[in-house]
């Protein structure tokens, strides 16, 4: 049985209007727990606590200005490897994009792992995954392979967004 927007809405501390639908925030004591993309049937939630309201905050940041550096308190998720990848991902200069196999090859693994390890990421646009991509074309996004759904379409306008050529 899927989940409709109004059932899910009870676990953000906050959601916030995103040009391509909406941005999900949850927050645990003093951290941010996690970022999700949402369609745009989710109506934006006032934030329930502090890191919920800096978090929105430096969304809507981004949103006005793709340079904008995210500063808040992230939980501590992931595996050595996923925050190995994270890491790496973290230092792609707004505009450029790399391949998992050109980050593969930067902390010598594989770029399924790599892959993997993106789809797994907790905090997207503060961990950038959606500058990369597979070496044919945009790749999948967020655990998502839909060429032409709301994942890969998030990532079309992220890129656009910070001025990545040729992913329109």
């Amino acid at each position: 049985m899927g989940m409709n927007a109004s059932s899910t809405t009870a676990i953000f501390s906050a959601i916030v209007e995103a040009p391509f639908g909406a941005i999900g925030v949850r927050t645990e004591p003093g951290v941010l727990r996690e970022l999700v993309y949402l369609p745009r049937s989710f109506n934006e939630k006032a934030p329930t606590d502090v890191i919920a309201e800096q978090a929105v905050r430096q969304v809507e940041q981004y949103f006005d200005d793709p340079d904008f550096r995210f500063d808040l308190p992230l939980a501590d998720v992931g595996t050595d490897f996923q925050r190995r990848v994270w890491k790496t991902i973290s230092a792609i200069a707004r505009g450029d994009v790399l391949t998992y196999g050109q980050i593969a090859k930067q902390i010598r693994s594989a770029p399924r792992a790599v892959g993997q390890a993106c789809g797994a990421n907790w905090y997207p646009l503060i961990i950038p995954c959606h500058r990369v991509t597979a070496s044919g074309g945009l790749g999948g996004f967020s655990n998502h392979d839909d060429e032409a759904g709301f994942h890969v379409g998030v990532k079309r306008w992220l890129l656009a967004h910070e001025g990545a050529k040729g992913y329109l």
